[in-house]
């Protein structure tokens, strides 16, 4: 487990599906916790130095999320700009950050604010926070944000706005392909990964093409 995370993290092994079980049990019967015990709890999993206790700090915000006001953004922000890889980062981002935003839409500014600065996961958790929106995605944000990063040549960028847009290609896959048409400074992985449903749905339907 160590040796796919490249080194970077110490690890009890404990694999996924005992580790969630063990969640459960822990968290079975207790009434849903203060905000304050959230941020608290999930600070402490982070201090410590085996990955497993991140994990289980991302479990218990994504499954309390929703009891989340702007007053624990900077705890959040911490976990995502402390011991960062995409293991956490993405789960925050998509099931944590994304939920606060939806539910408190002055948060905005501060996705704006984040995707504009210079911290890598900071802007990896704004492109990625709207993964679930579907419908409800504010396509010019999303759009805008892939744009402002889509020179970047960090791997984790590049493959954030392929992922981001090719969630938002399974609600409207022509505006993406449109973006992707206009952008050609994307790297090509961000529009391999954008595409690949798109391309599949290409494929789909050339046998009924008359030409």
């Amino acid at each position: 487990m160590r040796a796919y995370m490249r080194d970077r993290f110490e690890f009890l092994g404990i694999t996924s599906a005992p580790r969630r079980e063990l969640t459960r049990q822990v968290l079975k019967g207790r009434p849903g916790p203060a905000e304050r015990d959230l941020t608290e709890v999930a600070l402490g999993c982070w201090a410590l130095p085996e990955r497993e206790y991140q994990y289980f700090a991302c479990d218990y915000l994504r499954r309390y999320a929703a009891a989340l006001t702007p007053a624990a953004l900077p705890a959040v922000r911490t976990l995502i700009t402390t011991k960062s890889w995409w293991d956490t980062v993405d789960i925050l981002a998509s099931n944590v950050v994304g939920v606060m935003v939806a539910g408190h839409p002055a948060l905005v500014s501060t996705m704006d604010a984040w995707a504009a600065g210079s911290e890598l996961w900071l802007a990896r958790t704004a492109l990625l926070h709207q993964l679930r929106y579907k419908e409800r995605t504010a396509a010019d944000r999303l759009f805008g944000y892939c744009a402002r990063w889509a020179g970047e040549r960090d791997f984790f960028i590049r493959k954030g706005i392929g992922w981001a847009l090719r969630e938002y290609a399974r609600t409207d896959p022509r505006a993406v392909r449109e973006f992707v048409a206009a952008h050609p400074e994307l790297s090509a992985l961000s529009v391999r990964e954008a595409t690949k449903h798109l391309e599949k749905q290409g494929r789909e339907v050339e046998p009924n093409n008359p030409r």
